[in-house]
């Protein structure tokens, strides 16, 4: 996982939609799924009509993938075969939910999207950034987030958040998932004009106070104040 994913995802936005595309991201136990649900509801609160997504997950076909590939059974799977898994995941979700939610004008939240397959699988079974940059782009049709934000926080205190029914890749050992905490900030060092950094080690009411900032701010979008 040495390799940096520089320019594998600094594409932004595409394909002409009206709607908003927001991805929250970071390693295990961040919190990503709170403040996804913390920013949705408080788009809501201003008037945007809202769609939450898990990435993967979502479809019917996507959590079928999202079962196979956090079971912890299937050890033997390769990395490749990990990676193509999630972009099919992803791809169905971008086909059933969020193209046509975001040719609607809606705003999208999702939960983890393109920016974890370069954290987690680059370097594995020697795949490089640019390899799974053009299997991405087939299968999100090269629609890319408006805005990705990575919330970051050191490992060890991620997981100290967590249960211990760890799934399949959670259960990796520790130097992973420093390796992968490095490659969520090598993107967003890299590519600063999609990106942006959150300290996530903080009391969950701060964290989503400055996402709401950043939001407003990047996208122009209004709210009122969550209760």
């Amino acid at each position: 996982m040495a390799e940096s994913p520089s320019s594998s995802v600094c594409a932004s936005g595409g394909g002409g939609a009206a709607g908003r595309f927001i991805v929250l991201d970071g390693v295990e136990g961040c919190g990503k799924t709170t403040q996804a649900a913390l920013l949705a509801r408080r788009l809501r609160e201003g008037g945007a009509d809202v769609v939450t997504v898990r990435d993967p997950g979502t479809t019917r076909i996507g959590e079928r993938i999202r079962q196979i590939l956090l079971d912890p059974v299937h050890e033997e799977m390769s990395m490749r075969c990990e990676m193509l898994l999630y972009m099919a995941a992803r791809a169905q979700m971008m086909a059933e939910v969020i193209v046509p939610a975001l040719a609607a004008g809606r705003v999208v939240v999702c939960d983890r999207f393109l920016s974890s397959t370069l954290a987690y699988q680059l370097g594995g079974d020697g795949l490089t950034a640019e390899e799974i940059r053009r299997t991405g782009a087939v299968a999100i049709g090269n629609r890319w987030p408006d805005l990705t934000i990575i919330l970051d926080m050191p490992v060890e205190r991620a997981f100290g958040r967590m249960p211990r029914l760890w799934d399949r890749i959670e259960r990796r050992p520790a130097e992973y998932h420093e390796r992968v905490r490095r490659n969520y900030l090598a993107q967003a060092r890299e590519c600063p004009e999609g990106y942006r950094v959150v300290d996530a080690d903080r009391p969950v009411e701060e964290v989503a106070e400055e996402i709401w900032r950043i939001v407003a701010q990047t996208l122009h979008v209004t709210g009122e104040r969550g209760g």
